[in-house]
């Protein structure tokens, strides 16, 4: 007998989940797979999935939401700091004079500027998936629970043509030699880990070295992991070493365990579809598209990234990630990154900005010229935010209390604020917002459940949004 875990409330267009269940669209947890949730919306039995695809962008460090989106200009001077407002599209949203490509587009966003955890700093987890409880140390654990991107890859079922969850430009932390928890498939298992690209990062040679304080803009592009058919392998060849690969399997299966074989075969299976599809290859080929679209989006890691999650969101990847990471470890050209505790508005006004205006309008403006707009849902948040006090060093520190996080495109209502911060953008000072809220939300645009449960590593049902509650005043 199936038993349907989670909450017996009707679905918002009157279907109680065990109708549901009687219409034999569910998966064997109970709730929507993503292919049944596509069949179901061509069918008009799930009217509230708005998004089909999610491109979720990371700021690593914590960006200074106050100096973006939520300035204070009425603060004393060691709060407000340098930047100037300025009106957008959106009469009465203000945002940083250096972002004048982005305020053009304001009429798509809705401004949280309430959102607040007390998880710790640097910790990834609450954003990626809205667990908020203080974790031992930031490095994965196969308990964790699961990220958003997983869990939809959880839900596509084993069957999709493309991976569903694709993240980049290289795994969380690469850039300073440390693994952060996060983005991955947690108590899920490996197997629903995200495809995650490689990158070579470089800086233009200039007049100085990249220090603390004073970053280079990072150059390169993702790389999709041993994708490359060595000289002399065809694609005939290749499937042949597939059949033998196949029959070792066989042998592989029966000596270990049913779930170390199951995730080996399928991450197999996954790099194998890579290496022979054409539309995951060509996605990631930025020769094929227009230069003129290239050099809008801005020749950078950050906006190469985002030009290829919007080409694997029309390849029918549904859930992207591009992260702005720190590079300091393996290679040394943006200590820095969103982490500003030194020359914090140098770095943002030279550096950061420029690229988050280049880069974000672009693709704006691409998902509106392709009509993507209208499936595809756009998230830009930070694991924190900065001090309201600017301190010695002329930057700030971290501050998990207080900061923005910002939502677009499909499921969104645009040019909305939700949420304020008080005089000093120090605490909020109405409607806050968890992490799990912003999930929960994200959950509720694909038409899925946020009260939706997963089993965890124990088999006990977890809710995939960590008892987050949609924003419903920024739903459309």
């Amino acid at each position: 007998m199936l038993n349907l875990l989670g909450s017996p409330r009707r679905c918002c267009d009157g279907i109680t989940r065990r109708q549901t269940l009687k219409a034999g669209a569910l998966s064997a947890l109970g709730g929507f797979g993503l292919p049944q949730i596509l069949a179901a919306e061509d069918a008009g039995l799930v009217h509230d999935a708005k998004a089909k695809n999610v491109i979720f962008i990371f700021l690593l460090g914590g960006a200074a939401t106050q100096d973006m989106y939520d300035l204070k200009p009425d603060a004393p001077a060691e709060v407000r700091g340098e930047f100037k407002p300025i009106p957008t599209s959106v009469p009465g949203i203000n945002v940083c004079e250096h972002l004048p490509q982005f305020a053009q587009w304001a009429h798509q966003f809705a401004f949280i500027r309430s959102v607040n955890h007390k998880a710790g700093c640097h910790n990834c987890l609450p954003c990626f998936t809205g667990y908020d409880m203080l974790p031992p140390d930031q490095h994965p654990r196969e308990t964790d629970p699961p990220s958003l991107g997983s869990v939809l890859q959880y839900l596509s079922g084993e069957q999709a043509e493309l991976p569903q969850y694709v993240y980049m430009p290289n795994w969380l932390g690469w850039g300073q030699a440390f693994r952060r928890a996060g983005p991955y498939g947690g108590f899920l298992g490996k197997r629903y880990d995200a495809l995650t690209t490689e990158c070579q990062p470089y800086y233009d040679k200039t007049s100085f070295d990249p220090l603390p304080g004073n970053p280079q803009i990072v150059r390169g592009e993702p790389l999709l992991p041993s994708t490359s058919l060595q000289e002399g392998m065809t694609i005939d060849r290749l499937n042949q070493r597939r059949s033998l690969l196949n029959q070792i399997d066989e042998e592989r299966w029966r000596a270990e365990q049913i779930l170390t074989a199951s995730t080996f075969q399928r991450n197999q299976q996954q790099a194998f579809d890579i290496l022979t599809s054409s539309k995951m290859r060509r996605a990631f080929d930025l020769t094929q598209e227009d230069p003129r679209i290239v050099e809008r989006y801005g020749r950078t890691l950050f906006g190469n990234s985002t030009l290829i999650a919007r080409r694997l969101i029309q390849a029918g990847v549904r859930f992207v990630n591009v992260t702005w990471d720190l590079y300091w470890g393996p290679v040394n050209v943006d200590y820095d990154a969103w982490d500003t505790h030194t020359n914090n508005f140098n770095i943002l006004k030279q550096n950061k900005l420029p690229g988050f205006d280049q880069t974000v309008s672009a693709l704006m403006q691409d998902l509106q010229s392709s009509g993507l707009m209208d499936e595809t849902l756009v998230v830009i948040t930070s694991e924190m935010g900065r001090t309201p006090r600017i301190n010695g060093n002329a930057g700030r520190d971290h501050w998990t209390n207080c900061f923005g996080s910002l939502l677009a495109g499909a499921g969104i209502k645009g040019g909305t604020i939700h949420g304020s911060s008080d005089s000093q953008a120090a605490y909020v000072k109405d409607k806050p917002v968890r992490p799990a809220d912003l999930i929960a939300t994200i959950y509720q645009t694909l038409g899925i459940d946020p009260e939706r449960r997963v089993p965890d590593h124990t088999n006990r049902p977890v809710e995939i949004s960590q008892g987050g509650v949609p924003i419903s005043e920024i739903l459309a």
